[in-house]
């Protein structure tokens, strides 16, 4: 068998398993809480300070192999198949495959050996950006004992917790943060969402404000109090913190969204409205609208029209 009948059986094997990928991604809900994604899609910050979302995986493995393919065949001789370069070949190592823990598997990352808590501390918060928790808990808890006043530890070590599932413990990793630094309004942050997630909401609610109080112009924490205010059906109250973290257009978008995943489309068409208006060309208010309109059976000339033109101008 030449390198070419080889090549091939290789780029279709890849193509196999990049479709299979594809379909599994179109079934699979994005990572996170599903509200805080909501608001994240018009552009809006939500969630644990500090926190490092990695967007969808699948989505990321799926783009290496076919921009692999491009390059092999974008060369000037269309009519023949051009060798795969290395380079070309690393570009299929991002492909999923399963891991087979035994005696020959490499370990994971290891970071050098840690003496004092801010060492610890160092390669806690490393090994939380690299999504390794469990070693991540390992290196802030000794981080924590080492130095129980050392706020930043006991905060990030909620947010593995958090990250594990683990509410109880999240929680009083956070309060221990708080209760060495009253003021830290991250730490308090991380408290009110994680409550937040677990259905606390009046609570959640609390801290939050707490929160701005000490960072009145922190977006995130405005945002995550105007989600848990939706949850208490508070929608005019969440717009305020909304506009504050975003200005208006995006406050109204992100109320208008929360009422539609509520099941409020009347209510959801109102602040969708006062969107268009700060922005008539706005794409995802007009075609919300039109959405809207058509599923509660009104007609709206306006957004036909708007539809129209966004369609001409490619906006």
């Amino acid at each position: 068998m030449n390198k070419r009948s080889l090549l091939a059986i290789f780029i279709a094997f890849v193509i196999a398993v990049a479709a299979s990928a594809m379909w599994s991604a179109s079934t699979t809900e994005r990572d996170g809480d599903a509200d805080a994604n909501t608001i994240e899609d018009s552009g809006s910050t939500a969630g644990n300070s500090g926190d490092v979302k990695k967007g969808n995986k699948v989505a990321r493995i799926l783009t290496a192999p076919f921009k692999a393919f491009g390059r092999l065949f974008s060369h000037n001789d269309k009519n023949k198949l051009q060798r795969m370069t290395e380079r070309d070949a690393e570009k299929f190592e991002s492909v999923g495959v399963a891991r087979v823990e035994d005696s020959r598997t490499p370990e994971p990352n290891k970071l050098a050996l840690a003496n004092s808590a801010k060492e610890h501390l160092a390669n806690g918060r490393a090994y939380l950006l690299n999504g390794q928790l469990n070693e991540a808990i390992t290196e802030l808890s000794t981080a924590a004992s080492l130095d129980r006043k050392l706020t930043e530890a006991h905060n990030l070590l909620g947010v593995a917790y958090d990250k594990k599932g683990l509410a109880d413990r999240a929680r009083d990793s956070y309060e221990r943060a708080i209760k060495v630094e009253p003021e830290d309004a991250q730490a308090l942050n991380n408290l009110g969402f994680s409550l937040y997630q677990n259905g606390n909401y009046r609570a959640a609610v609390d801290r939050l404000k707490r929160a701005i109080k000490l960072a009145p112009t922190d977006e995130r924490i405005l945002n995550n109090l105007g989600l848990a205010l939706c949850r208490l059906g508070k929608f005019d109250e969440a717009y305020k913190q909304f506009a504050r973290a975003a200005g208006p257009y995006t406050g109204n978008l992100n109320t208008a969204r929360m009422l539609e995943r509520f099941g409020r489309d009347e209510d959801a068409i109102k602040y969708y409205e006062a969107a268009r208006n700060i922005d008539p060309n706005s794409t995802l208010a007009v075609k919300r609208l039109a959405d809207l309109y058509k599923r509660t059976g009104r007609t709206d000339p306006t957004v036909a029209t708007a539809t129209v033109a966004t369609a001409n101008t490619g906006r």
